[in-house]
């Protein structure tokens, strides 16, 4: 494979993840000996908010009220694309059931996530779009109580344009609280009696890692880490779009990879020169971030030939892949490792992060490499039921008494053995050698 690098990255985001470890470890062992009373505490000390956790109606009538009417009508229709698209996919799957042998009939039902917690950050910006993303895809889903986590704006509680954005996604409790203290509180049930059974939403690396920790007590949606782009162009492609699109993503934080793969040289190079004025000319904190990131984690990957590309991608795994090349069904059919995909010049990871309806919380890391981003799939479950009549007893007791005590377990073959005594009396079964000693 002819893969040659005109820029390397100088660090991973694996660099990083390790310094979160300690400190999420003791936040998560103190909110769980001591509660709400160490949630306050935190909430105090780390973000300044003395307030109380619980965001009432009033509250947020009181609080949005002067949001323009503009901005309320595209917080709302961005809503409705994600809405759309979300119960486009509920509508994709469905209960079924289905007769596999005579008299044996087994089903899948389709139940949601009785409890969902939504975490929504407001750091170095406001994510607006994070808001519905996560809480307009679990109400599709039918999660009959969804809770709402967001971290205070400048000392006056949640930002109101998340706040309008969480109401308006259908948030049944929505909670001052940011970091690794709302995520505890959701996973334990804090301030609402209602423990999550899911807790979805991006965050920083504190988090991903109380996320990452709390697996197994409560589901998560993916490992998450630092948002990524890779773009793949050929010598079709307009540097000055792909560029653009690359430091689009780099703003997101210093540890956030932005890759470019190509087969042509001079538009590698056309990109290369552009990156450093498109992120001088950003402001202050989003230059700051992308300049970092690109510094640190970008990447520029050279091939002889588009297979070379789909193997690097694939490998990589990115979080957000754009394709600005020629024959993009050739690129649909041949990519499999992403986390979401844009085809073309037309569309960008932008529109998708914020209102083209597709969900925007997606496998970081490599994890697309067997995870899917959020769905209505993340808050259902595809539950399994069977019954039988008696006729069906013929053959699965016998199979059933048979595999077991081949396994050694004469109990799990008495089970059958009793049906099929009881159902066919003077019949006589082979239910293989009982198991001995």
């Amino acid at each position: 494979m002819a893969i040659e690098y005109l820029k390397k990255a100088a660090k991973s985001p694996e660099t990083e993840t390790d310094t979160a470890r300690k400190v999420v470890t003791e936040m998560l062992a103190e909110i769980e000996r001591r509660g709400e009373a160490a949630v306050r505490e935190y909430a105090l000390k780390l973000d300044r908010w003395p307030g109380e956790i619980v965001v009432t109606p009033e509250e947020i009538e009181r609080r949005t009220r002067d949001i323009p009417a503009a901005v309320k009508r595209d917080i709302e229709w961005a809503t409705g694309q994600v809405r759309a698209f979300a119960l486009a996919q509920r509508n994709s799957i469905h209960d079924f059931e289905t007769e596999l042998t005579p008299g044996l009939i087994a089903g899948q039902k389709l139940v949601a996530c009785n409890v969902a917690g939504c975490y929504v950050p407001t750091g170095r910006y406001a994510h607006i779009a994070s808001a519905y993303m996560s809480i307009a895809t679990a109400k599709a889903a039918g999660v009959r109580t969804v809770i709402a986590c967001s971290t205070p704006f400048q000392g006056e509680g949640i930002h109101p344009h998340v706040l309008y954005a969480m109401r308006v996604a259908g948030a049944d409790v929505i909670m001052t609280l940011g970091g690794v203290q709302a995520i505890a509180a959701m996973a334990y049930g804090l301030f609402t009696g209602k423990p999550a059974d899911i807790i979805v939403g991006p965050g920083n690396k504190f988090v991903a890692e109380a996320k990452r920790m709390l697996f197994g007590k409560v589901g998560i949606d993916v490992f998450a880490g630092p948002s990524e782009i890779a773009v793949i162009a050929d010598d079709t492609a307009d540097p000055t779009i792909v560029a653009s699109d690359l430091v689009g993503q780099a703003e997101h934080g210093h540890e956030s990879p932005a890759w470019l793969m190509t087969t042509s040289r001079a538009l590698a190079e056309r990109v290369l020169q552009a990156m450093p004025a498109l992120i001088d000319d950003l402001p202050a904190a989003a230059k700051d971030a992308a300049g970092a990131a690109w510094r640190d984690y970008g990447e520029v990957v050279l091939a002889t030939s588009r297979e070379e590309i789909v193997a690097v991608s694939d490998r990589t795994a990115p979080e957000h892949l754009e394709v600005h090349a020629a024959d993009l069904d050739w690129w649909l059919a041949s990519l499999s490792n992403y986390g979401s995909l844009f085809l073309g010049e037309e569309t960008t990871v932008a529109f998708g992060d914020k209102a083209s309806g597709p969900n925007h919380i997606l496998p970081t890391k490599g994890a697309a490499r067997y995870s899917a981003g959020l769905s209505v799939h993340k808050f259902l479950k595809p539950l399994t039921w069977q019954r039988m009549e008696r006729r069906g007893n013929r053959q699965v007791a016998q199979v059933t008494a048979r595999i077991s005590r081949l396994e050694g377990m004469e109990a799990h073959a008495r089970t059958g053995d009793a049906r099929l005594a009881k159902y066919f009396p003077g019949e006589t079964f082979d239910k293989g050698e009982p198991v001995r000693g």
